[in-house]
């Protein structure tokens, strides 16, 4: 694809329930660090806190609550051009002719892109904890899938 070129998704889908408890425990991450580092000269403890270290910590806390948030990017793209993956970092773009299907292990946390060459990306979107929702991706990834992926035969 080109840059300028816009690609048209016949499914975009993103968890539901990930991104709200990611943000919560972004939230109660940076609360807690705020809060030590404000109480650290509270109390006479003999050991020098100065306002560099209350600093770093509630930056810490602020750099934790960064990452914890990088679970609400997770995202399924399904359309003529392939399936785009969002993990936590970077969106990849897989063209149909490499697409096996897309599977849910058994024990797993989320499904999978199948590959050839038993390769398979894990696709972080579709969750178990989405339930039906999650049933009902993989249910129109099929039928994308069906419509797009070229026939082995």
């Amino acid at each position: 694809m080109s840059a300028g070129t816009t690609v048209e998704w016949d499914l975009d889908y993103r968890p539901r329930r990930m991104p709200r408890v990611a943000i919560v425990a972004a939230a109660v991450v940076l609360a807690i660090h705020i809060t030590f580092a404000a109480l650290l000269t509270i109390s006479d403890t003999g050991v020098h806190v100065g306002g560099a270290d209350q600093f770093g910590l509630a930056l810490i806390g602020l750099v934790e609550a960064g990452l914890i948030l990088l679970f609400t990017q997770p995202r399924l793209r399904v359309g003529p051009a392939g399936v785009a993956i969002r993990n936590l970092l970077g969106e990849r773009v897989f063209e149909w002719d490499r697409v096996r299907g897309m599977t849910y292990p058994d024990k797993g946390f989320s499904a999978r892109l199948l590959l050839p060459a038993d390769e398979h990306v894990p696709v972080l979107a579709v969750q178990a904890w989405d339930s039906d929702r999650a049933v009902d991706a993989m249910t129109r990834f099929r039928e994308l899938e069906d419509r797009y992926r070229p026939s082995s035969g």
